[in-house]
C-alpha cells in the first residue's frame, strides 16, 4: 500500500508501525473467524458455585492475605463521555414534541426529585433561568429543565465522563461514581500500610478534571474510612487506535491522511500492563452502590479475592516444582488434576504422554496470567458470558465470549448459546505476575484472531471499523481462567440516567 506523507507522519505521532497498520488493513479485509466452542460453562461444568463453608474460607484467606501486606490494586476503566446514558433526553430535546411522551421521559420528571443530581440541577435552573425545577415544570418549560442538565451552559452531564456524575445521595450530600469506587476500594482492598490504591483509566480530555474531583473530596474520604488513598492515572495509548477502511477494504482517509479510531476497550490491556500489583480487581465506572447497599459486593469482592490467592498460591508451589525437573508420576498426576479440576482445561492426550512432555504441558498451562472472574445467572435473554471455547493448541478452556464471536449460521453454536445459564458483569480480579514474582508481558497473551469489526457512520460514510479483541474476551484469552458464581446483587450498572432511579442506587 502506498503511503503519503501525512500517513506518515500520522504513523508517527500516534507511534504505530506500517507492519501494524498493514496488519490492521488485513483483518479489516480477511475478517475474523468464529470461536469453536465446546458449550457453555454451566455450575459443575466451568463455573464454581461455592458452599457457604467455602465462601468463609476464601473471604477469610483474602483478610490474611491483606493483613500480610498483599499489594493491591484497583482499576476502573472510566474513559469516554456519559453522552449514551442521556440518548434519550438528548432525543426530547432534540424532537418536536415540548411535552414527556415516552414512558423514559415520563418517569425522569416523575421522579426527578430522587436523582442524587437534583439539588444542583435545582441550582443551575435557577442560575439559568431564575426559576427553579419545579417551577420550570408547572409552566410546561420541560425542555429547559433538561438542556440543563446535559447542556454545556448547564451542568454538561452530557459529555461529562460517568465517573464525574453524582450518583448516589448520601445524608445530605451526594457522590460521584469516583467518590463511590474510592470508598468501595477502601472497604474490601485496604492494605496493611492502610493504603488504598486505586487506578482511573481516562480519556485525556477529562483528566483534569477527575484528578481535580480526587483532590477535592480525598481528604473527606480518607477521615470516613480511615484510609490513605493512592490515586493514578493512565489514558488509552493513541499506538492502539486502530485504522479505519472503506466499505471495499481500502484505507479511508480524511484530509489527506489515515483515520485512525479508539480501538475500544481492548486497548486497555497495555494499560493493565503498566500497572504493578499483585493482585488487580478490575470493575467497570458505572457498577457501584452506596454503602447502604454494599454489602453483597464487598462480601463478593472478598471471596473472588480469596480464590484468586488460593489458586495462584497452588499454581506458583507447582510451576516452582516443574522448574526444578520432572516430578514423580503421582505428583504430576495431583498437577494434572488442578489444571483439570480447578483451571477446567481439558486435553485429549494428556494422559498418554511421556512424563517429561506432561510436566513441560502442565507448565505452559500454568505459567500465565490469571483471572478469578465473577458470573451472575443470566435471567433475561441469552447473550455474551462464559463458555468453553477451543484454543488453537487442542485444548478447551473457559473463556468469556461475546455473541458476536459465535457463528449466527451454525444452529449448534446457537442451541449453546441460548442454553448459556450466566452472564459476564464484568467483576474481576487478576494476578499478572509469574511464580517468581515477574511481571508478564500482557500482549503476549492477547489472542489476535479474536478482534471484531463493526460498520459505522463517519460524516455520512459507511466506514469498516476494527475492534481490538475486548479486554475480557480475547485480551486475556490465554489467561488461566476461573470463574465462580455471584449473586445479581452484586451488579448494578448505569446505562440509562433512569437507571439511577432503580432501588439499588437509592
Amino acid at each position: 500500500m502506498e503511503l503519503n506523507e501525512k500517513d506518515l507522519e500520522i504513523l508517527t505521532v500516534k507511534g504505530i508501525s506500517q507492519e501494524k497498520l498493514a496488519e490492521e488493513l488485513d483483518m479489516l479485509a480477511k475478517g475474523f473467524p468464529y470461536l469453536k466452542i465446546e458449550g457453555p460453562a454451566t455450575p459443575g461444568h466451568g463455573i464454581s458455585v461455592l458452599s457457604p463453608e467455602m465462601e468463609e474460607q476464601a473471604a477469610n484467606l483474602w483478610n490474611q492475605y491483606l493483613a500480610k501486606g498483599g499489594k493491591v490494586l484497583k482499576m476502573v476503566p472510566a474513559s469516554g463521555a456519559a453522552s449514551r446514558m442521556f440518548k434519550d433526553l438528548f432525543s426530547f430535546v432534540n424532537g418536536k414534541k415540548d411535552k414527556p411522551d415516552t414512558p423514559f421521559m415520563k418517569k425522569f420528571f416523575e421522579e426527578i426529585e430522587d436523582f442524587a443530581f437534583f439539588a444542583e440541577l435545582n441550582f443551575t435552573c435557577l442560575q439559568l433561568y431564575g426559576l427553579s425545577v419545579d417551577s420550570l415544570v408547572k409552566e410546561k418549560r420541560y425542555k429547559d429543565v433538561v438542556k440543563a442538565l446535559i447542556e454545556k451552559e448547564g451542568m454538561n452531564y452530557g459529555q461529562l465522563p460517568k465517573a464525574l456524575l453524582r450518583f448516589h445521595k448520601v445524608s445530605g450530600s451526594s457522590r460521584t461514581a469516583l467518590e463511590e469506587h474510592l470508598a468501595e476500594g477502601a472497604q474490601y482492598a485496604s492494605g496493611k500500610d492502610g493504603k488504598v490504591r486505586v487506578h482511573f483509566t481516562v480519556s485525556e480530555d477529562h483528566l483534569p478534571l477527575v484528578q481535580m474531583k480526587f483532590e477535592e473530596m480525598k481528604g473527606k474520604l480518607e477521615h470516613e474510612y480511615g484510609v490513605e488513598f493512592e490515586l493514578s492515572t493512565s489514558v488509552q495509548k493513541p499506538s492502539t487506535d486502530t485504522v479505519a477502511a472503506n466499505l471495499d477494504g481500502t484505507p479511508y482517509r480524511e484530509k489527506g491522511g489515515l483515520f485512525f479510531r479508539p480501538g475500544g476497550h481492548g486497548a486497555l490491556i497495555e494499560n493493565l500492563n503498566d500497572l504493578n500489583a499483585d493482585v488487580i480487581f478490575i470493575k467497570n465506572i458505572d457498577n457501584v452502590v452506596p454503602d447502604s447497599r454494599r454489602a453483597d459486593t464487598l462480601k463478593y469482592k472478598k471471596i473472588i479475592g480469596g480464590v484468586l490467592v488460593s489458586v495462584k498460591q497452588k499454581a506458583n508451589e507447582y510451576c516452582k516444582i516443574l522448574s526444578e525437573g520432572v516430578p514423580s508420576d503421582e505428583k504430576l498426576q495431583e498437577m494434572l488434576d488442578f489444571v483439570r479440576k480447578v483451571l477446567c482445561i481439558t486435553h485429549d492426550t494428556a494422559d498418554d504422554m511421556v512424563a517429561a512432555a506432561k510436566a513441560e504441558y502442565i507448565f505452559s498451562k500454568l505459567n500465565r496470567p490469571f483471572r478469578v472472574c465473577g458470573m451472575v445467572k443470566n435471567e433475561g435473554e441469552p447473550g455474551g458470558g462464559p463458555f468453553l471455547a477451543y484454543n488453537p493448541d487442542g485444548t478447551v478452556s473457559p473463556q468469556i465470549l461475546e455473541s458476536t464471536q459465535i457463528d449466527p449460521n451454525n444452529k449448534e453454536a446457537q442451541k449453546m448459546l441460548k442454553e448459556s445459564t450466566h452472564f459476564n458483569p464484568v467483576d474481576l480480579v487478576v494476578s499478572t505476575k509469574n511464580w517468581k514474582g515477574e511481571k508478564f508481558n500482557l500482549p503476549d497473551f492477547v489472542d489476535k484472531a479474536t478482534g471484531f469489526i463493526s460498520q459505522k457512520s463517519r460524516e455520512g460514510v459507511e466506514i469498516k471499523a476494527l475492534e481490538l479483541p475486548g479486554l475480557w474476551n480475547g485480551a486475556m484469552s490465554d489467561w488461566n481462567t476461573v470463574l465462580v458464581e455471584v449473586p445479581v446483587s452484586t451488579f448494578n450498572p448505569v446505562k440509562t440516567v433512569n437507571d439511577l432511579l432503580r432501588p439499588a442506587h437509592q
